[in-house]
């Protein structure tokens, strides 16, 4: 029983790990494309807007921006951005960062 419970925790810390790693390279990859394609972006306001798109997406699209950290932003990484940007919650943490949603 408690070898089951030590594995339980262990898959957990793996999971936990993975996951940070993933988001940080969702992270990089956003951060790359808000400053190299959505100009209306102002300098001070990349890190808010990567930091709300990327609590706003899914575990799918946090695995596609990482996959872009690696192999470089694309008109799909765009894409995926103001998708995510247009969403309600997304507009909602701007907000609360102090920043209007673009039109991207």
């Amino acid at each position: 029983m408690i070898a089951g419970f030590l594995l339980l925790a262990a898959c957990a810390q793996t999971q936990d790990a993975v996951d940070g790693v993933a988001r940080r390279s969702a992270k990089a990859a956003v951060n790359e494309a808000l400053v190299t394609r959505f100009p209306n972006v102002p300098s001070l306001a990349v890190t808010p807007f990567t930091d709300c798109v990327i609590d706003n997406a899914s575990a799918r699209e946090i695995g596609e921006f990482a996959k872009d950290a690696v192999v470089g932003v694309s008109e799909t990484t765009v894409a995926l951005i103001q998708s995510i940007l247009r969403r309600p919650e997304t507009t909602q943490c701007l907000t609360r960062a102090g920043i209007t949603a673009l039109a991207a």
